[in-house]
């Protein structure tokens, strides 16, 4: 097979060039190295199917489409993986990408300005309550991380160290419902701690000198 692979390069059918599109972040040389190829390798012993799978060894790669092109063209088109927020885990701080991955070899340093969510199980709903997050993006905007509590649902933390308690169901109606309240009244600019919004009929408000203070809600429109 050496000896055939050897004339099919000597009839021009050997690599002169890799073609490689969709690279944002993963390392090139780490790329040359998973395909294992050279110029003058003859092309016909290259597998695209074998390359195909180590490239998507890679940390960044989370889909890879690789092709012989004839007479002398290795083409390589990448799918990296997309950093989504960072999760804190005992105490570190680690890069997930849309389906709630860890990217091993990201480093958190560079990757400051995701949202930033807490909790073992906070991966596998990241991109639930991020969406939740984003629907109000006034409110939205100052929202600092969203820690999620007993696997059952989410305390937003704001960047003024307000904790907004969600309830386990209906959670986008109590953040909407919220930011309707901040708008019209300015919650937020008083001595407020805590906002708990986990009875489905009133959002209670604590403040730092101890006093609770009601409001009846409305959900989905209907007074309760």
């Amino acid at each position: 097979m050496e000896e055939f692979h050897g004339m099919t390069a000597d009839a021009g059918l050997s690599v002169e060039d890799v073609l490689v599109e969709g690279r944002k972040r993963s390392n090139a040389a780490a790329i040359l190295s998973k395909l294992d190829v050279e110029r003058g390798t003859p092309i016909l012993s290259f597998s695209p199917e074998q390359a195909k799978a180590d490239l998507e060894e890679l940390p960044w790669v989370k889909r890879a489409i690789v092709e012989r092109r004839l007479p002398d063209v290795i083409y390589v088109s990448l799918e990296e993986r997309e950093p989504l927020a960072l999760w804190q885990a005992e105490g570190v701080l680690h890069v997930i990408d849309q389906s709630g991955e860890v990217i091993t070899s990201a480093k958190a340093s560079k990757f400051s300005k995701l949202p930033l969510i807490v909790g073992p199980d906070a991966p596998d709903h990241a991109r639930e309550v991020l969406a939740l997050i984003e629907s109000e993006p006034e409110l939205g905007n100052r929202v600092k991380a969203a820690v999620r509590v007993s696997g059952r649902r989410w305390n937003i933390r704001l960047n003024n160290g307000v904790d907004v308690q969600l309830p386990e169901e209906d959670a986008n109606d109590a953040w909407s419902f919220f930011a309707r309240i901040e708008r019209d009244e300015g919650v937020l600019e008083r001595d407020v701690i805590v906002v708990d919004l986990r009875l489905r009929d009133r959002l209670i408000v604590r403040t730092s000198g101890g006093s609770e203070k009601n409001k009846t809600k409305k959900v989905k429109g209907k007074q309760t």
